[in-house]
């Protein structure tokens, strides 16, 4: 139906409600007349333009409610941000707290070790190692067995035997003897001790560590012994004036 057309029947039947109206309430005893001058319905108005406001209500309301929400989930947002960021802290703390434990440790550690050096050091100096030297006696045995220690270390070949028969030959075991009648003795160099050695042999074949006196009877078997070595080969080898 044209919108027109839709306008006059509306306006024909609100006319019509306007009549009725008008007729029941006519007196009963009055008479029934009609007159021009009835009222006329006022024209109703339509506006062609859609209806905008429920609308637009509804959607400022979806819009302050995504507004809600997004504060919401801004709010919560920041929420677990702070928590990280708290527990974050808390592990930075846990493991810088570690690592200075770690690192007092080990300090610890090393001040325990530098100090057992220090006090091993300290008692090495306070302690140092005690040399037993060897005790022989003041006899011909103890002469013959002291030389023959010293002979080892230097590397000189020689058996007690073979000290002790040319001791016997040269001097009887005196330390003190001494030959003024040989050849030696002529040309001024006479033999003197254990083993009738003359001063330039005795001389040229000291033993270091040993007396220089001649007649120091350690000093005198080891620098004859010296003497056979370079010469003979051995003190052992030789059995009779060398």
């Amino acid at each position: 139906m044209p919108k027109n057309t839709h306008k006059i029947a509306l306006a024909g039947v609100a006319t019509l409600g306007a009549a009725a109206v008008a007729f029941s309430v006519v007196p009963a005893d009055a008479q029934t007349t009609t007159t021009a001058d009835a009222p006329v319905a006022a024209k109703v108005a339509y506006s062609s333009e859609p209806v905008r406001d429920v609308k637009a209500g509804g959607t400022d309301q979806q819009a302050a409610d995504n507004l809600k929400i997004q504060a919401i989930e801004a709010k919560k947002k920041a929420a677990a941000d702070t928590a990280a960021k708290k527990k974050a802290a808390i592990a930075a703390a846990k493991r810088k707290k570690a690592a200075a434990a770690a690192a007092a440790k080990k300090a610890a550690a090393e001040r325990k070790a530098d100090a057992k050096a220090k006090a091993s050091r300290s008692a090495k100096r306070a302690a140092p190692k005690r040399v037993v030297v060897k005790q022989y006696p003041n006899t011909l045995d103890g002469w013959i067995r002291e030389s023959l220690s010293i002979m080892k270390k230097k590397g000189i070949p020689g058996s007690y035997h073979g000290l002790h028969k040319n001791i016997m030959r040269e001097s009887s075991g005196n330390p003190q003897a001494i030959n003024d009648w040989d050849i030696n003795a002529i040309n001024g160099i006479p033999s003197k001790g254990l083993l009738q050695v003359i001063p330039p042999t005795f001389k040229a074949y000291h033993v270091p560590g040993t007396s220089w006196n001649i007649y120091d009877p350690i000093a005198n078997i080891t620098a004859a012994a010296n003497y056979a070595a370079d010469r003979y080969g051995t003190i052992d080898n030789v059995n009779s004036a060398y």
